[in-house]
């Protein structure tokens, strides 16, 4: 039987916000929508994945379908492995910390329906305070690592629309935040999904990039809204700042060859030299990049299978 939307999520340490999210799904999404939701346990620990699976067990909504991965395979593999289980014409990635404020999978929905030239739409956040939230960004790029995303909206306002600026009508945009990216299942599968090469971050600009090379664009609908307690589940860490240098000079020399990256890099390795210096801390951070930061040191090749 074929969904309309399959809704993944990952659950990873975050039991709680996973139970709350998937509640706020049933709540807000019309009945006249067919979905189902798929949540990959990411290889929690096991009080915490057995809390989700007691839930999982006696909540009432029949499509939901909660599977273990054995081993922390991160956001973009973590997202693949629960794609093998969709059966819908429209996938959403929603990040186990949020909470729907509406009806946004309808919204999304409707909006891909409705222009041919979307390829993958996402909704506007707010914070649990009801602030505001930035809800686009701009392609990782030599230009935006060098000269920064201000810059690059002032010269270019058309393609490099302002980040900071709450908009009422649908825009086209570099990429939408991987806490809701709502996209075609034909087109993400025509592209081959997220590149499980990454352990976290980024994800999202190389899935749209590769999108938009096929001119299906990036858009913002601000229509549908949501609630992100952003970074719920990740913990910040010098590790983590490390994972976020790894994935962007892989997606730097992905997408912009040779000289990209190595532009990048020596403007990396000149300013963490600098801020090693005020920061001492800092310095495992200027070696790794020195090294050039290579997949090998990412935090996927220190993941262990484990079993209940």
């Amino acid at each position: 039987m074929m969904f309309d939307i399959a809704v993944i999520l990952i659950n990873y340490n975050s039991s709680e916000h996973s139970i709350n999210c998937i509640r706020s799904i049933v709540e807000k999404t019309s009945k006249n929508i067919h979905y189902q939701i798929i949540i990959t346990d990411n290889c929690s620990k096991k009080k915490d994945y057995l809390k989700l699976k007691s839930f999982c067990d006696e909540v009432d909504f029949s499509n939901l379908e909660l599977h273990r991965n054995h081993i922390n395979s991160g956001f973009g593999a973590g997202n693949m492995f629960g794609v093998q289980f969709a059966n819908a014409k429209y996938l959403a990635f929603v990040n186990n910390d949020t909470l729907l404020k509406n009806d946004c999978l309808s919204i999304l929905k409707n909006a891909l329906e409705n222009n041919p030239n979307i390829g993958i739409v996402g909704a506007q956040a707010y914070k649990e305070t009801g602030d505001f939230m930035v809800s686009l960004d701009h392609f990782a790029s030599p230009a935006r690592e060098i000269i920064g995303r201000s810059f690059l909206e002032i010269i270019n306002s058309k393609k490099y629309p302002k980040r900071k600026k709450k908009y009422t009508s649908p825009l086209q945009v570099n990429f939408v935040p991987g806490s809701f990216m709502f996209v075609g299942a034909t087109d993400f599968y025509e592209v081959g999904g997220f590149d499980t090469n990454i352990f976290l971050y980024y994800e999202e600009t190389d899935l749209c990039i590769r999108l938009a090379k096929k001119s299906k664009f990036a858009y913002l609908i601000p229509e549908a809204e949501f609630v992100h307690f952003h970074g719920a589940s990740t913990i910040k860490s010098l590790a983590i700042k490390k994972e976020l240098k790894i994935s962007l000079l892989y997606i730097i020399r992905k997408h912009y060859g040779f000289f990209g990256h190595k532009i990048v890099m020596v403007f990396l390795i000149v300013k963490y030299f600098f801020s090693s210096i005020l920061k001492p801390k800092n310095w495992s951070l200027f070696f790794l990049i020195l090294t050039g930061a290579p997949l090998s040191k990412s935090l996927k090749t220190k993941q262990k299978i484990v079993t209940l």
